[in-house]
């Protein structure tokens, strides 16, 4: 019964998933941009440092962290639904791995910012920037690893 339900709702399944991760994404690629600006361009303690505070804490809270979780049910959904993987091909374990990579990235960019509260960000602007890559790599590989299905 769970699997027809599947089924029946995976193109519905399939959309949400994919808004999700657009959602997802625009937050990965703006944190890291926030975090270079805040870095090189504002001093600690002053009203500017507090406006970075905010618009990152509520890109983080109000719609990174919704649309991660919602990517992870949305595309967990899709996982179990009949015929949507081919588990003898690599493909799904490749961007399994990309997509647990890029909750770590999510989960370091959080740590970056509670660094930041407290006044303790000791990374360059160089080093957001680079870091600002890992996403971009990431949603390269998954697209291409669903899509084309190389492997």
């Amino acid at each position: 019964m769970i699997l027809d339900l599947l089924a029946a709702a995976y193109p519905w399944t399939k959309s949400l998933h994919i808004i999700s991760v657009i959602s997802w994404m625009a937050g990965l690629f703006y944190l890291p941009r926030l975090y270079v600006h805040h870095t090189e361009r504002v001093a600690v303690g002053g009203e500017t440092d507090a406006l970075f505070q905010m618009m990152e804490y509520k890109l983080l809270k109000v719609i990174m962290n919704p649309a991660m979780i919602a990517t992870w049910v949305f595309g967990l959904a899709l996982v179990a639904t009949p015929g949507a993987v081919d588990w003898g091909a690599l493909w799904p374990y490749m961007k399994a791995v990309c997509v647990i990579a890029m909750t770590w990235f999510h989960m370091w960019l959080a740590a970056r910012r509670k660094e930041f509260v407290a006044g303790e960000n000791h990374r360059s602007g160089k080093t957001y920037r680079i870091m600002n890559e890992v996403p971009t790599v990431l949603l390269l590989v998954i697209v291409i690893s669903v899509v084309v299905k190389p492997f």
